[in-house]
């Protein structure tokens, strides 16, 4: 906790559920069913979730959108929202797309991602939304693009990701 230079005080409580049970049923069950039922609230989201305040909007194979709204609390030294949000964002999104096409038992892990940041992002923005989509699925890597927008439609960033398709 820290004091801004007007003495106020700001805080943020996040809490989580242990992700090691939930990492552990996401293996035995395929990618599309898994992340639909965190969208739909009956498996725990992962912690990054709450330190974003990120929301499931909509998961089908292939395809995914987050949404958050970010706050004050995720700004970098200048007065705007960190980079990193955005790239967090991007990478949930497109590696969840990726996800959605596997069958249980079979991983993915990002290994590259490019982000473009197109517009600022700041607190008063409202909700963002990060849309990820497959642009080829692969047996050892897959392809995937993604875009975060505003409210009113305006892209504020794009990526483009590799994931590495990892079989037991």
């Amino acid at each position: 906790m820290t004091t801004d230079v007007t003495g106020q005080t700001r805080q943020k409580t996040v809490t989580w559920q242990d992700p090691l049970p939930t990492a552990r049923l996401g293996r035995e069950m395929s990618g599309l069913d898994y992340l639909t039922g965190i969208a739909e609230g009956r498996i725990p989201p992962a912690p990054i979730s709450a330190h974003f305040g990120m929301r499931w909007v909509s998961v089908a194979e292939g395809d995914v959108v987050i949404a958050a709204t970010p706050d004050e609390s995720l700004y970098n030294p200048i007065g705007t929202v960190h980079g990193g949000v955005a790239a967090t964002l991007l990478d949930s999104a497109v590696a969840c797309a990726v996800h959605s096409t596997l069958p249980a038992g079979i991983g993915y892990t990002s290994v590259e991602l490019k982000v473009n940041y197109l517009r600022a992002i700041s607190g008063s923005v409202g909700e963002i939304r990060a849309h990820g989509w497959v642009v080829k699925a692969g047996s050892r890597v897959a392809f995937a693009e993604g875009d975060i927008r505003d409210g009113q439609g305006k892209v504020l960033a794009t990526a483009s990701s590799t994931c590495l398709i990892v079989k037991p």
